[in-house]
C-alpha cells in the first residue's frame, strides 16, 4: 500500500541551461507550464496545433498533479547516478529517482525497488500508445523484467537516472535500445491527486 508523506518537502535538486529548442506557439507555452518547461529545455521538437496541450506529444486530460510531478522530475536534471541514492544531494538510483520525486511531489510513497514499483497494488497497467506525463516506464536492463524505471515526459520521451557515470537527463523511447528492453508501464491510482490536492489544501483535479 502506499502512503502519504505529510508535509513532504518540495524538490531542490540543480536544474541545467536551458537547451535551444523549435519554436512552438506563445498561446500553448503560456497556458502549460509543462508544454513551456519541456520546449526551454529542448525536449519539444515538434510542434501540434496551436493552443493549451496541443499536438500528439501531450495527449488530452493530462491532470495538474502529472504535469507537476514531471516539472518536478526535470528539477534534477544533472543529478549523478549513485546506486542506492535517494536525494539530489547524495545521487539517485533509477528506482530512488521515481521515490524521491513521486513522495516528494505527491506525497506517495512508493516501494524502493523498480521491480516492486511494477507490481505494487492499486498501479493501473498502461499501453504503450496510451502513455501520459507522470506514467512510470519500465525497462529490462540486467536481464531482469522491470530492472530499471523512469518517468514518461511526453512526445516519446522519458525522464530517468541511468547508470553509474552519467546523470539523470532524458531519452527517447524510441531509440532501438529502449524499444528492445520495455517492459511495460504503471499509472499512479486515483488517489495521487487527492494526495496533490490535500497538500495544495484544493480540490483533485481529474485525469
Amino acid at each position: 500500500m502506499f502512503t502519504a508523506a505529510q508535509g513532504a518537502p518540495r524538490p531542490t535538486g540543480p536544474v541545467p541551461a536551458p537547451a535551444a529548442a523549435p519554436a512552438a506557439s506563445a498561446p500553448a507555452l503560456q497556458d502549460d507550464p509543462l508544454l513551456h518547461l519541456l520546449h526551454e529545455r529542448g525536449v519539444l521538437h515538434r510542434q501540434g496545433p496551436a493552443g493549451p496541450r496541443a499536438g500528439p506529444w501531450v495527449p488530452d486530460g493530462v491532470s495538474d498533479w502529472a504535469s507537476e510531478l514531471v516539472i518536478s522530475a526535470m528539477n534534477f536534471l544533472g543529478v549523478r547516478y549513485r546506486r542506492g541514492g535517494e536525494s539530489a544531494h547524495t545521487g539517485f538510483d533509477c528506482s530512488g529517482f521515481t521515490r524521491h520525486v513521486f513522495e516528494s511531489t505527491l506525497g506517495l510513497v512508493l516501494p524502493r525497488r523498480s521491480a516492486d514499483q511494477a507490481r505494487a497494488p492499486g498501479w493501473l497497467k498502461v499501453d504503450r500508445h496510451e502513455l501520459k506525463p507522470g506514467d512510470l516506464v519500465f525497462f529490462n536492463t540486467l536481464r531482469s523484467t522491470f530492472s530499471h524505471v523512469g518517468i514518461y515526459v511526453g512526445d516519446d520521451k522519458f525522464i530517468h537516472a541511468p547508470r553509474t557515470g552519467l546523470k539523470v537527463k532524458i531519452e527517447d523511447m524510441r531509440n532501438a535500445y529502449w524499444v528492445k528492453r520495455y517492459n511495460g508501464a504503471r499509472r499512479a491510482p486515483v488517489d495521487a491527486a487527492a494526495a496533490l490536492a490535500a497538500l495544495r489544501g484544493e480540490a483533485p483535479a481529474e485525469r
